[in-house]
Parts: structure tokens; C-alpha cells; sequence
């Protein structure tokens, strides 16, 4: 069975920081791009960051400066290192994986296959 599972989530206080990891099994995700986004209460889904099949990323403004996406292809792994968390990235995170073997996707349309996500918890 193809799936994705997240880890990493928890409850931190502003300022620290969380690395959230994204496993992937079932096939190779090595010719995919992958993406983070985040929901919280209320509010839409949101991308976080992508990263393309070559390494190549883009960061949403909110988070841009604070987190940096990766991705392990020996290990099938994808991540999301966040600092400097702030109250407002409260938020469950999720990864996917995109459609298409290239490229950077910036649309939740273009990702076809989720995680059943991780809660992040910021305190102020």
C-alpha cells in the first residue's frame, strides 16, 4: 500500500524550533516533487513549501526565512525544519506528493497522494 506518514508534531513554546519528517512507502517518490501544507482551525489548507525532484524549493511568505524543506531520496524521506515558530503556525501539517515528475507545484490540485498529518501546537 502507497502511503505517506508524518511525524514530528508537538506542542512548543515561540521561538523553538520542530523538524517534522514525512515517510514515504509502498514505491519511490525519488521523481516527484513534494510539498508541505498546513490547515488550522478554521481556515483553509495552506502550501508550506515544495521542494521538485531536483532539489530545487519555494517557500510560502510566512514561512520563508524560518523553515527549510529536504528530502532523503535513499530514504524516501522528505522534511520540514521550522524555527522561530510562532503562535500563528499552529496548524495540522501535512505532505504530499505531486502528480507530475518535475517541477514545483504550488497547487493542492497537483498533488494526488496526503498524509494523514501531524499537529503543530505553538504557545505563546
Amino acid at each position: 500500500q502507497v502511503q505517506l506518514v508524518e511525524s514530528g508534531g508537538g506542542l512548543v513554546q515561540a521561538g523553538e524550533s520542530l523538524r517534522l519528517s514525512c515517510a514515504a512507502s509502498g514505491r519511490t517518490f525519488s521523481s516527484y516533487g513534494l510539498g508541505w501544507f498546513r490547515q488550522a482551525p478554521g481556515k483553509e489548507r495552506e502550501l508550506v513549501a515544495a521542494i521538485s525532484s531536483g532539489g530545487s524549493t519555494y517557500y510560502a511568505d510566512p514561512v520563508k526565512g524560518r523553515v527549510a524543506i529536504s528530502r532523503d531520496n535513499a530514504k524516501n524521506t522528505v522534511y520540514l525544519q521550522m524555527n522561530s515558530l510562532k503562535p500563528e503556525d499552529t496548524a495540522v501539517y501535512y505532505c504530499a506528493k505531486s502528480t507530475y515528475s518535475s517541477g514545483i507545484y504550488l497547487s493542492q490540485g497537483s498533488y494526488d497522494l496526503w498524509g494523514q498529518g501531524t499537529q503543530v501546537t505553538v504557545s505563546s
